[in-house]
């Protein structure tokens, strides 16, 4: 039975990243801090013989026993308000830990797959966003916190490829949304939905032509896997290439939960990409992969899953505003 390790397991992606191993038969090793992690996530799991967790911060000096075959390395603070909150730690994240993890996978000989973004290309001059392209980074900015870790973790990734011989892959992760997500993150799907959930008006930044792509969880972790599994080294998009204005994404929210919230607007905050929406050529071409869930059944899934949160719950999760000018 191989073995893998996934750091960032009690996220949002993490976990579910863990439950597709677990199912392909892997023996999983899952790790998280828990600072935006959930047990929850992957509670479900520890009943498994082929299941373990450690609590633990990658920052820190990261050893595993015995063989290890793959490292999945997703830790890391994915949201505004979370990088915000904790930038210190963000930047160690994606530097001192995926320094330690790389260390790890040249110590056990094993591949390594990290968790890059869509947020390496800043706000982009160019559209859509291909792999070739270097990026429009604000990096003093409110969000270089999150921006340069993850473009460093891709420059250090690829060094200990070449010149330690490490097999390494990347994966560039566009908006990706799904059951799990914290109502109370920042990011767009589970604000819209939080609010309309609790009867507010929704809350858009800007005039609301800024556009997103969203890629439902379970197309993600396709990706992701077809990834790990192939040859190719260099960064690959994964996401979700339909794009939509935020305003008429705030419109479908409001028509899918049956509710007559109005739109309210604020002002846009500081280096947000204005357009976002990955060219998914290369993984067409190499991984054979391109997103097979549309946004109206990833919604009604993403939804059905949030409609089970009491209104307590909903009530703490009430918007909180990031990036101020």
């Amino acid at each position: 039975m191989q073995k893998i390790l996934i750091t960032g397991a009690a996220g949002f992606l993490g976990s579910h990243l863990c439950d597709r191993f677990v199912k392909e038969g892997f023996h999983v090793i899952g790790m998280d801090n828990l600072i935006t992690g959930d047990l929850k996530n992957i509670e479900h799991l520890f009943k498994l013989e082929h299941f373990e967790f450690y609590h633990h911060d990658v920052t820190k000096f990261v050893h595993v026993p015995g063989e290890l075959d793959y490292i999945l390395h997703f830790a890391s603070p994915a949201s505004p308000i979370d990088y915000l909150k904790i930038p210190i730690q963000t930047l160690k994240v994606g530097s001192l830990g995926t320094h330690n993890l790389l260390g790890l996978a040249k110590e056990k000989n094993a591949r390594i797959l990290i968790a890059s973004t869509s947020e390496v290309y800043g706000d982009p001059l160019v559209h859509p966003q291909t792999e070739d392209y270097y990026g429009n980074v604000n990096t003093i900015g409110p969000r270089g916190v999150y921006d340069e870790a993850k473009r460093f973790q891709e420059s250090i990734t690829m060094a200990y490829h070449t010149y330690h011989g490490i097999e390494t892959r990347i994966v560039r992760i566009f908006n990706t949304y799904g059951p799990r997500m914290r109502l109370n993150d920042g990011r767009v799907v589970p604000a819209f939905i939080g609010q309309a959930l609790r009867g507010e008006d929704l809350t858009i930044f800007g005039d609301g032509s800024q556009t997103r792509s969203f890629c439902y969880v379970d197309d993600q972790v396709e990706g992701i896997y077809r990834l790990l599994f192939s040859d190719y080294i260099y960064p690959v998009n994964i996401g979700n290439p339909h794009e939509i204005t935020i305003k008429n994404f705030a419109e479908e929210i409001i028509t899918l939960t049956g509710t007559d919230q109005k739109i309210m607007y604020k002002d846009l905050p500081v280096n947000d990409p204005l357009q976002r929406q990955p060219d998914i050529t290369k993984a067409k071409r190499i991984l054979d992969w391109e997103p097979k869930v549309d946004r109206v059944e990833g919604m009604n899934k993403t939804l059905e899953y949030f409609e089970g949160f009491s209104q307590d719950e909903l009530k703490k999760s009430e918007h909180r505003e990031f990036f101020k000018k």
